[in-house]
Order: C-alpha cells, then sequence, then structure tokens
C-alpha cells in the first residue's frame, strides 16, 4: 500500500506563490508516474499537472500552464508543485496522485492523498 502525504498548503494573496510537497512510502514499484489534481468547494476534481518518472513527459492543464511548474526527487519519492502568480480561482483542495496509467497527455491514477488546502485571497 502506497502512502502520500501533501504539505505546502495555505493562505496566500492573489499574485503570490506557494510550493506543494507529496511524499509517497509504503510498496513503491519503479517508474510510476505522478502528479497533481485539485478540487474547489462545490465542483469536481480536476487535473492539474503530471509527470514521469524521468521527467521526461510532462502535462498541464490549460488553466495554470506557464504559472506553475511540477518537478520530482525520485530518490526522496517526492513530487512538488510550484504555483506562482495564483489567483482566486486556484483556491481548492489540491490531492497528490501516484502510480496508475499516463499516456497521452492523460493521467489516471492508482493512490491519492489526503489533500491540502491552497486558499488564495483577491
Amino acid at each position: 500500500q502506497v502512502q502520500l502525504v501533501e504539505s505546502g498548503g495555505g493562505l496566500v494573496q492573489a499574485g503570490g506563490s506557494l510550493r506543494l510537497s507529496c511524499a509517497a512510502s509504503g510498496v513503491i514499484f519503479d517508474k510510476y508516474a505522478m502528479g497533481w489534481f485539485r478540487q474547489a468547494p462545490g465542483k469536481e476534481r480536476e487535473f492539474v499537472a503530471a509527470i514521469s518518472w524521468a521527467s521526461d513527459s510532462i502535462d498541464y492543464a490549460d488553466s495554470v500552464k506557464g504559472r506553475f511548474t511540477i518537478s520530482r526527487d525520485n530518490a526522496k519519492n517526492a513530487v512538488y508543485l510550484q504555483m506562482n502568480s495564483l489567483k482566486p480561482e486556484d483556491t481548492a483542495v489540491y490531492y497528490c496522485a501516484s502510480d496508475g496509467e499516463y499516456y497521452s497527455g492523460y493521467y489516471y491514477p492508482t493512490y491519492w492523498g489526503q489533500g491540502t488546502q491552497v486558499t488564495v485571497s483577491s
């Protein structure tokens, strides 16, 4: 069983930055993808970004392109999300995800973290 623990969420003003981190532990297989999703109040969970094991394939939702950057450190079993130029509409619970299927820009994870709240004030 894989456990994912997110950190780094919080309250920030519009235009500010936050960096989310996610550490994976448990039974971890090689060459697994990782990513981030988010869910705003009253909305469905949506894809934010995904990254392949070797970091040679990266995808972003159109709404965050140019503002968010996903990266990973395989030695630490960790994935990060640097969020710049934050907007009030970025307010959501952000979930870390791992493993599953990642191809052609689509990501269907197997494991999920508990989520971390990001609130952007106007």
